[in-house]
């Protein structure tokens, strides 16, 4: 009898207390992809998540490559490509953010001042290996590029009408911050980078400088009146229509809450 009081006394005692809600779930929203807008990305989910707190968000880089293949496999919501999306890319769902453009950096001591879209074919193709034979000082030519599956890469090569397998270069090198810091420490070296990168790194003091191309100053300014050659989209993709969590990212990434954040990293908004 006792244990059935007891019982009793249990099952009052449950049904006086005060019902706890249940924890809402944490919600994690995977990003992977291009260098160049890894940081861009990473400081949009910073205050994204000001917004969201209950929402964890891991940007991943490597690569505009990698981010297809991530989504496409669904280790990834969200690819970052620092381009458009290709023909036999459209059964993905993607959005353009911001436009960017590709520029070629030497060190700043470095007297060249233009060259020619024949001298750059020919510099990055390997088949002139000494500054002197652009007008510049009797040192050899140092010449670094992105990773071969990179967008950058991809839309340099386009430009100078030159096939990828045919690049010959000295080193290639992942990120805009590494090859702007080799250029800085070499004088002789050469690569394309980011036009919005590089700005920032001069606006710092990094010892390099931007080459016009074609006559057009590589400058955020001419991104945006788009007089200048070598220019692309930053596009956000995911494999199906967004939904959720991803819906709610890619609407952030469109509005004008953003702006100042794509501004800070020197890219232009898409629909500025």
């Amino acid at each position: 009898m006792g244990f059935v009081f007891a019982a009793l006394g249990l099952n009052g005692l449950a049904r006086n207390q005060v019902p706890v809600p249940p924890r809402k779930r944490a919600q994690k929203l995977h990003i992977a992809g291009s260098t160049t807008m890894g940081p861009l990305l990473k400081e949009i989910a910073s205050k994204y998540r000001l917004m969201h707190p209950e929402i964890g968000v891991e940007v991943a880089l490597g690569g505009s490559s990698r981010g297809l293949d991530d989504v496409r496999s669904g280790h990834a919501h969200i690819a970052m490509l620092s381009r458009a999306l290709a023909p036999a890319e459209r059964d993905l769902y993607g959005i353009p953010i911001a436009r960017d453009g590709v520029g070629v950096v030497v060190h700043a001591n470095n007297p060249v001042r233009q060259l020619s879209v024949e001298e750059l074919q020919a510099i990055f193709t390997g088949r002139m290996r000494e500054w002197r034979d652009a007008g510049g000082l009797q040192d050899s030519v140092y010449a670094l590029g992105g990773l071969r599956d990179g967008a950058s890469s991809a839309l340099f090569a386009r430009f100078l009408r030159q096939p990828l397998d045919a690049f010959s270069l000295n080193a290639a090198v992942e990120s805009n911050i590494e090859r702007l810091a080799v250029v800085a420490s070499c004088e002789n070296a050469i690569a394309y980078v980011s036009v919005g990168a590089a700005e920032r790194a001069i606006s710092q003091g990094v010892s390099v400088r931007l080459l016009p191309i074609s006559d057009v100053a590589a400058s955020t300014a001419n991104i945006r009146n788009g007089s200048y050659p070598i220019c692309r989209v930053l596009t956000l993709a995911s494999r199906d229509a967004p939904t959720g969590v991803a819906r709610s990212f890619f609407a952030f990434c469109l509005s004008a809450q953003v702006n100042g954040i794509l501004s800070a990293f020197d890219f232009v908004p898409y629909l500025d």
